[in-house]
């Protein structure tokens, strides 16, 4: 997997010292119930589809971004679902970091499951009672993208969202 430029430009003035970033998951469910996941190709588990953001992208946006990029499929984020902090995470090379994890639950508008690019060995829809194993973060992310109700408000500079009067 590459590493975004900017946080490789970062990370030659830095060393491997923690960096805080931010980061988003999608939580895409299909008319079956069923939820996309994709095996990251980095450490083969199986995760939710997202990653970290790029400098001025609005967190909604950065979760419609990766889903597209990991597993083909076009998302619209329709409801934050959680704000989480992950605690340290240390990767081979020696770098630290810490990510804010905003997690959304989106309705897929498009595309197809697949394996869309390097960062995913596996890409598919699973039913929630026949989920390969997860992480317990991942669960945690899963479940407050399912149980989340409420309207909170975001900003998404995406493209126009389907069903939106207003824009």
């Amino acid at each position: 997997m590459a590493i975004p430029t900017f946080l490789a430009e970062l990370r030659a003035l830095v060393g491997t010292r923690k960096l805080w970033l931010s980061a988003a998951v999608a939580v895409v469910l299909d008319d079956q119930g069923r939820v996309l996941l994709a095996q990251r190709a980095d450490d083969g588990r199986w995760a939710l589809p997202g990653g970290i953001l790029e400098p001025g992208e609005q967190p909604a946006d950065g979760a419609a971004r990766e889903c597209l990029e990991e597993t083909g499929v076009e998302v619209v984020p329709e409801l934050l679902a959680a704000v989480d902090v992950t605690p340290d995470v240390t990767y081979p090379n020696g770098d630290v970091t810490q990510y804010l994890v905003t997690v959304f639950r989106c309705r897929m508008v498009g595309g197809e499951a697949r394996i869309n690019d390097d960062e995913s060995l596996a890409v598919g829809w699973f039913a929630l009672d026949a989920l390969p194993p997860l992480v317990e973060q991942e669960r945690q992310w899963l479940r407050q993208g399912r149980e989340a109700r409420g309207g909170t408000l975001f900003e998404w500079a995406g493209a126009t969202r389907p069903g939106d009067p207003l824009r």
